[in-house]
């Protein structure tokens, strides 16, 4: 019998062969696979868009879990303008949004484009275009694998941060504690969408920050600007072929902030904090869009940074999950002499260490 192979089922299309693949469509058939996995004590990796996952080259030695589950389920609507709906943790996140644009839902539209599914959005505090998932989260319903119960967070217990969330305490294996089942959300009701806060997107829609805009135009607009950075899925075009951004915004003490070179991205990140832009600081230490595509690269062009956009590492058609690692760590190492700053990964490596 042939084997599944995790290239196939990420963005980045790298990934050797699961030992074992299951497929789950419902909330009872995902409990049950995770059980069965947990009492023969086999590893589990747990799948479902494979937006934000690079799977080593030797495959998954234990049972790879595809969450499949799709579906919403308006909870309800009142009439102070606000609805609540529930989403199966395996529903494409960019389909939900586009039905609640498309239903006068408000809130999600500037996370438009993500790819993806909904049930992995509250793991990362997934979030793009100064809005985040943790601003509409109602509540989360997971499997505990410790406890084996359902246990439902809302969002005070949650504890959110930049892409972060309790969601990601792991068992002792490693792995996931917590499965997502469904994804609750509060949305407004109305075809305005919520405050914009990013200026490069209000620029956009000719709007200041803090006003709205027509969520469908805030939706056409996002979609445009990811495109433009091949941070939208398109199987003709290799520079989307990526896990998206590939390293997390350095967030630095102001101290050590204030050492960054004039021009540097700085924006204030509460308790003394700021934030930069892991772009940026790739872009200047040397490594413009596009880089590694020549032939004398350390993948020999088969793993690049998109011609797009610097935080993109892509796979050019025959790369490895080796190539998009030895370019990671280049960008990473040439940041870190230039700036002596430490990016951090934003995608899971999987059997992989940067």
């Amino acid at each position: 019998m042939s084997q599944t192979l995790l290239s196939t089922l990420t963005t980045s299309a790298v990934g050797g062969p699961a030992a074992r693949f299951e497929e789950a469509r419902t909330e009872a058939e995902i409990i049950e696979a995770v059980r069965t996995a947990d009492q023969a004590a086999e590893p589990l990796l747990i799948i479902a868009g494979g937006s934000n996952l690079i799977v080593s080259d030797d495959g998954y030695p234990g049972t790879v879990l595809r969450i499949a589950s799709e579906g919403l389920e308006l909870d309800s609507a009142d009439a102070c303008g606000g609805v609540s709906v529930g989403v199966q943790a395996g529903h494409p996140w960019d389909e939900f949004v586009d039905y609640a644009v498309h239903h006068a839902w408000s809130g999600v539209e500037a996370l438009s484009g993500i790819p993806g599914s909904t049930g992995a959005t509250p793991v990362q505090n997934v979030g793009a275009y100064g809005s985040d998932v943790s601003q509409t989260i109602w509540q989360v319903r997971t499997w505990d694998r410790e406890a084996q119960a359902v246990k439902t967070f809302v969002p005070s217990e949650l504890k959110f941060g930049y892409r972060d969330s309790l969601l990601k305490q792991t068992t002792t294996a490693g792995s996931p504690r917590y499965v997502v089942l469904r994804v609750d959300f509060q949305l407004a009701l109305g075809r305005m969408s919520a405050p914009v806060r990013y200026a490069e997107l209000a620029r956009a829609l000719g709007v200041q920050v803090g006003e709205r805009a027509s969520a469908l135009e805030v939706r056409r607009e996002v979609l445009r600007l990811r495109a433009s950075k091949g941070m939208v899925l398109d199987p003709s075009d290799r520079d989307t072929y990526s896990t998206g951004s590939f390293f997390t915004n350095p967030i630095l003490p102001a101290a050590t902030a204030e050492v960054l070179p004039e021009g540097a991205p700085r924006y204030p990140a509460g308790d003394g904090l700021v934030k930069t832009s892991a772009a940026w600081l790739i872009e200047h230490a040397g490594f413009p869009k596009g880089y590694g595509l020549e032939a004398d690269s350390v993948t020999g062009g088969r793993a690049s940074l998109s011609t797009k956009h610097t935080l993109a590492i892509t796979n050019r058609g025959s790369a490895t999950a080796k190539d998009l690692l030895a370019l990671a760590r280049e960008l990473r190492d040439g940041v870190r002499e230039r700036f002596g700053i430490e990016l951090t990964n934003e995608p899971l490596l999987i059997g992989l260490e940067l």
